[in-house]
C-alpha cells in the first residue's frame, strides 16, 4: 500500500501476547491493568478423508466469552482500577491482539496418535477491534477510521504470510447475533492457516487458469453494480448464494490490499462503510452479515484476485435463510431471489 503509513505500536501482554496498536497519532498512553494468563493452549487437525479437508479441534474455545454485559466487555479500552480487558490502555484507535481461545497457535504441540491423518494447528488467530467505542459498525465509523482499518489488514496479511508454516490469511468480520456473534464490540478476526482452506484452494485454482474476476466485471454491466468508485466496485454476483450478497473487488487484478494504491484504499474502505449503510437501510434495521477478505494464499500472488465476500443471512426483515438439507449435505445452494433483482434493491437503497 502507498498510502502514508499510520504508526503502530507493539506490546507484549503480561501472558506474552502481542498487542498491535495503529493509528493516525502516535499511542503514548501507559498500561493500566493486565488480564489474567490462561494455561497454554493445544489445537490440533484431523484429516477428513472424503471431504478431503482439515478439520481442528480446540477445546479451549469452549471457555471463550459469551454475551458478556456492556461494563464486562473485554474488548473496550482498559481504565485504571476497572476491569481488566485485553486492551490495558484507557484509549486507542485500532486493536489487533492474539487470541485469547485460539483454533490456531504458533506453538501447538504434536498432534494424538489417531486412526486418521493429525497435524498440529500451528498458525495464528488474532483479534481486530475496529474502534474503542462498544457499539458502532464499519458504517458509522469515519473515513479515517476505515482507512485505517484497511491499513491493518494490508499489515498483518504481509507479517503472517512471511511466517513459516502459514500458508493462508483470512481476516474476517460477524457481525449480529443471526451469525453467531457473542461479543457486540465491532471487531473482526484474522486466521493465518499452516494449510489453504478449500475455498481458497479452488479460488487459487480458477486464477491460475484466467482472470476470471476481471473477466466477470467486464461482463457484467450495470445491472448487478451496486456502488462503485473509480478504482473500486461493491456488486451483487451473478451467481449469489445468499440473498443480498454484495462482493467488493478493485477493477485491476491484486493479490491483497498490501498492494493497494492509496485510491485504491481509500476506494475499499469507502465501499465498505457503504454496503454496511446499504444493508441497514434496506429493512431499517441492523442487518447481520459475514464479511470475509480473499487474498493470495502463499505462492498464489502473481494471479489472484483479491476480493471480499459479504454474506449475509436475511432475506426479509423477519425472515433468516436458513440452509436447506441438499445446499448442507451436497453444497447444492438454491435461491428464491434473483441477483439482478437484489442487485437493483441494493442501489435503490439510500445510506443510511
Amino acid at each position: 500500500m502507498t498510502a502514508a503509513k499510520p504508526h503502530r505500536r507493539l506490546h507484549v501482554k503480561a501472558d506474552g501476547r502481542k498487542l498491535h496498536l495503529y493509528g493516525w497519532q502516535p499511542h503514548t498512553l501507559a498500561p493500566t491493568v493486565e488480564i489474567e494468563p490462561l494455561p497454554p493452549p493445544d489445537p490440533h487437525s484431523r484429516w477428513h478423508p472424503l471431504r478431503r479437508e482439515w478439520v481442528t479441534y480446540a477445546a479451549n474455545r469452549q471457555e471463550r466469552t459469551f454475551k458478556p454485559p456492556a461494563e464486562y466487555c473485554p474488548l473496550c479500552p482498559t481504565q485504571a482500577g476497572g476491569f481488566a480487558g485485553e486492551i490495558p490502555f484507557e484509549d486507542f484507535e485500532v486493536a489487533v491482539f492474539e487470541n485469547r481461545f485460539p483454533a490456531f497457535h504458533p506453538q501447538a504441540p504434536e498432534p494424538p496418535v489417531l486412526p486418521v491423518e493429525t497435524a498440529p494447528a500451528r498458525g495464528s488467530c488474532e483479534v481486530l477491534v475496529f474502534t474503542p467505542a462498544h457499539r458502532g459498525d464499519l458504517a458509522g465509523l469515519s473515513q479515517a477510521r476505515r482507512e485505517l482499518l484497511v491499513y491493518a489488514w494490508a499489515d498483518r496479511y504481509v507479517e503472517l504470510l512471511e511466517r513459516d508454516g502459514v500458508q493462508c490469511v483470512l481476516p474476517f468480520e460477524n457481525k449480529g447475533e443471526e451469525v453467531g456473534v457473542t461479543l457486540h464490540h465491532p471487531h473482526g478476526q484474522i486466521y493465518a492457516f499452516p494449510f489453504v482452506p478449500p475455498v481458497q484452494q479452488a479460488a487459487a485454482a480458477t486464477f491460475r487458469e484466467g482472470p476470471a474476476l476481471a473477466r466477470l466485471l467486464d461482463r457484467m454491466g450495470d445491472a448487478y453494480t451496486v456502488a462503485a468508485r473509480d478504482s473500486m466496485v461493491a456488486f451483487v454476483p451473478p451467481f449469489a448464494r445468499f440473498p443480498y450478497e454484495v462482493w467488493i473487488a478493485p477493477r485491476r487484478p491484486l493479490p491483497g490490499p498490501w498492494a493497494f494504491t492509496a485510491e485504491e484504499a481509500a476506494d475499499f474502505a469507502a465501499l465498505l462503510g457503504e454496503t454496511v449503510a446499504r444493508y441497514d437501510g434496506l429493512f431499517d434495521r441492523p442487518f447481520p452479515y459475514i464479511l470475509s477478505l480473499h487474498a493470495a494464499p502463499k505462492g498464489e500472488e502473481r494471479t489472484f484476485h483479491f476480493h471480499a465476500q459479504f454474506y449475509p443471512p436475511l432475506r426479509t426483515a423477519e425472515k433468516l435463510k436458513y440452509l436447506a438439507g441438499v445446499e448442507q449435505a451436497g453444497g447444492a445452494f438454491l435461491m428464491d431471489a434473483l441477483p439482478e433483482e437484489t442487485a437493483a434493491r441494493l442501489r435503490a437503497v439510500a445510506p443510511r
